[in-house]
């Protein structure tokens, strides 16, 4: 028959609950060294919490058996939640916690038993359980809820934790954007400022040299100064150019080009180099010809930085191989040197961005890490791929590049363009505007000597003054002009002045994408980007003045 619970905590059990207030010390010591005993490797042994308010609490539990059912019956169940609260702080496991409780009840049971010398009756055992059963609750309760909360506070810490950083990735992933537009615009800036100053110096030095002077000394610093003008400009669009592949702002224009058409551009742009510094190039190039779908200037490009570094990076008098072959559906590419050759460690790194390490002994020679980034970035466009090998140090270098082949010979086409002959461009009225005097001069002496008639401008209004008057056919227009900037004055030009025959040039140091569209926008018939080379001047000079005739997108420069 069973008993209930509510009769039982009504009922006094005054002897056994004396006992225990009376023994408190005794039975704690007894219950503690069981509990060390049954498990003398557990955590909770160790903890000096392990006899925190133990003492109140067998006291109070005395005193809820010994009293009948009042308020105080239940003030055990107090010290029980501390010492839930305090076993979940020092890191005790619930099933812990339940045994602490387990070895209590058998301890009290024993102690009694042999104090009072008689088993305990059945309802001092149920009165005994019952209590022990209200304070194993009070101490789970408190102890969950300890867990609860702290699980609480970790996750509110943790969401906050993960907010903050999220915020801190915002505002970095913002301040990243915003350095790489500083970066991009400072690109684009330090490209216009670096090729300012190289036009009036390649002017003054083509003008020297159209000139002619029958001193050898005289006409070889002439080629060198036009050599490194050639090589610094390179370096600049370099720059740029792995600027806008970052950004993946470069598109290619693809046509059908045959691959010994690319090479030999290619060894045109890098043959002063080699033979400034007295190398033997060779070139091997299968009979039959080899097409591609590419971008032309772009290969041209990837050769030429293969060559230079070739050419750079090989003492004087060192051979240059440049071998072509057909493989399958590839064309492949190789350039090998007598160089310096490449140390193992770099290998793996030598196509990285700004990577040079200790190459090049000569630092007259060096450049900004970039070249070969760039070669591998294009390669890539084109679905080809490049790789480098080299013996390690003293024993050359080879890149090899593959590209996919057309496999489709494209037809015949007349070759339309031919070289202009400077001294065959017929005679114009040109307006030359640009704010650095020197540039200004030296394009308006170069021009003259070609038997043109030059007037020159500083400013947009000066421009707009003497264009008014002098009517010019061809105005080669600085862009970056103080306070009314070339496209103002080409807008002006076309609109106000109704000069829409006159064929307007932009000649900048501003030669991004961007720059081409706004130029042609504002009624540029061609983009040319500083410093002016000799040829394309006599290309310009020899092209038709009449804005219908000219074509529509801006030139490459």
């Amino acid at each position: 028959m069973s008993v209930d619970p509510q009769v039982i905590r009504a009922e006094p059990h005054t002897e056994i609950g004396n006992l225990i207030q009376l023994h408190a010390g005794t039975i704690l010591e007894r219950w503690s060294h069981r509990a060390v005993q049954e498990q003398p490797q557990a955590p909770r042994v160790h903890h000096a919490v392990l006899l925190n308010d133990l003492r109140d609490f067998l006291q109070t539990l005395g005193r809820s058996l010994a009293e009948s059912q009042a308020p105080s019956t239940c003030s055990h169940c107090l010290p029980a939640s501390n010492h839930g609260a305090q076993r979940w702080q020092t890191g005790w496991s619930l099933p812990e916690v339940v045994r602490d409780y387990q070895i209590l009840r058998l301890v009290l049971v024993e102690f009694l038993e042999e104090t009072l010398d008689r088993p305990l009756g059945y309802r001092e055992v149920l009165a005994i359980g019952l209590a022990l059963d209200e304070a194993i609750s009070a101490s789970v309760v408190k102890y969950v809820q300890g867990r609860d909360q702290e699980f609480h506070e970790l996750q509110a810490n943790h969401i906050e934790e993960n907010r903050q950083v999220q915020q801190r990735l915002r505002v970095q992933a913002e301040a990243l954007r915003e350095a790489d537009r500083h970066k991009n615009e400072f690109l684009a800036m330090l490209a216009h400022e670096l090729r300012n100053p190289l036009a009036p110096v390649r002017n003054a030095v083509q003008f020297l040299m159209l000139k002619g002077s029958a001193d050898p000394e005289l006409q070889w610093a002439g080629e060198v100064i036009d050599r490194q003008v050639q090589h610094m400009s390179r370096m600049v669009d370099d720059l740029l150019d792995i600027s806008r592949i970052a950004q993946g702002k470069i598109k290619l224009e693809k046509v059908p080009v045959e691959l010994a058409t690319v090479v030999a551009r290619a060894m045109e742009m890098v043959r002063p180099l080699v033979d400034a510094r007295k190398h033997q190039a060779t070139i091997a190039i299968p009979p039959e010809p080899v097409w591609l779908e590419a971008d032309p200037p772009r290969v041209v490009q990837v050769l030429a930085n293969l060559l230079t570094n070739a050419a750079k990076y090989t003492d004087e008098g060192g051979q240059i191989w440049l071998t072509m072959e057909r493989q399958a559906d590839e064309a492949v590419i190789t350039v090998r040197d007598t160089g310096i050759g490449i140390p193992s460690e770099m290998l793996p790194k030598v196509f990285d961005l700004f990577a040079q390490g200790d190459r090049n002994p000569d630092p007259s020679q060096g450049g900004l890490g970039i070249g070969l980034s760039l070669v591998r970035s294009l390669v890539d466009l084109h679905g080809g791929r490049v790789q480098a090998s080299s013996a390690g140090r003293g024993h050359g270098s080879e890149f090899v590049v593959h590209l996919p082949i057309l496999q489709q010979t494209p037809p015949a086409t007349p070759e339309t363009r031919k070289p202009v002959e400077h001294s065959s461009a017929p005679a114009h009225r040109i307006l030359v505007v640009d704010d650095n005097k020197d540039a200004a001069q030296s394009l308006a002496l170069l021009l003259k000597l070609c038997g043109q008639d030059v007037r020159t401008a500083n400013d947009g209004p000066a421009a707009l003054e003497i264009a008014r008057t002098y009517v010019p056919e061809i105005v080669l227009l600085d862009i970056g002009l103080p306070h009314m900037d070339g496209l103002e004055v080409a807008r002006r030009l076309r609109h106000d002045l109704g000069l829409k025959d006159t064929l307007l040039v932009a000649l900048t140091g501003y030669g991004q994408e961007e720059d081409r569209r706004r130029s042609e926008e504002a009624g540029f018939n061609a983009h040319l980007v500083k410093p002016l080379d000799l040829h394309e001047l006599h290309k310009l000079l020899a092209r038709p003045t009449s804005s219908g005739s000219s074509e529509g997108t801006a030139e490459k420069g």
